[in-house]
């Protein structure tokens, strides 16, 4: 592994013991084993650095939405719905979970426009992820469309299931729920 990588394995490490704000540039060399002028050669600043290790550490969740991979639920199905949102639910369960991490970068985007700008096309790109965990197809084949009102009802979601198991794991819902909330919905849909 190089500098820019050793620095991105870092800066992931820190950003789970420490978070966002309490991570500095000496923290991040110290786990990376570089030295401070790497991080402003490779990513320009510490915290598009730590923007860029977040990012990695999310979409490395990304696998486990899909659970072992052995579904037989109908894509675009409720059922389908329920599956991968109960999987999603099971990684903010841990203790630890990148997800806790999520709240505090959230709260922090106006004070950093940088990172904002960053983690605002890697939120359109997450939704465009999410499209084909729960409706089939492949990712690649996501239209900006489909990525800008599916995908982003599934961010959107995802931000209200964050920021709820973050808040109060006890209270907060389960993928059951979620799905049963989408029935109604289905429901109560009248055709125009």
């Amino acid at each position: 592994m190089g500098h820019r990588e050793d620095l991105l394995e870092g800066a992931k490490r820190c950003l789970l013991q420490k978070g966002f704000a309490r991570t500095t540039a000496r923290d991040i060399v110290r786990e990376s084993g570089t030295n401070l002028a790497s991080i402003g050669y490779h990513y320009g600043s510490k915290d598009a650095l730590l923007a860029q290790a977040y990012v990695a550490l999310v979409a490395g969740m990304g696998d486990r939405f899909e659970g072992d991979g052995s579904s037989t639920t109908e894509p675009g199905s409720v059922e389908r719905f329920r599956e991968v949102w109960s999987n999603i639910i099971e990684t903010m369960r841990e203790p630890g979970s990148v997800w806790r991490l999520s709240m505090e970068v959230l709260t922090m985007g106006d004070r950093m426009p940088e990172v904002r700008d960053h983690l605002a096309r890697a939120q359109r790109e997450a939704g465009r992820g999410l499209v084909p965990l729960l409706m089939g197809g492949r990712e690649e084949d996501v239209t900006d469309e489909t990525a800008d009102t599916l995908g982003v009802f599934y961010v959107t979601l995802m931000t209200g299931l964050i920021a709820q198991w973050t808040f109060d794991p006890k209270s907060a819902p389960e993928a059951g729920q979620l799905a049963e909330g989408l029935r109604r919905v289905i429901e109560g849909v009248k055709e125009i």
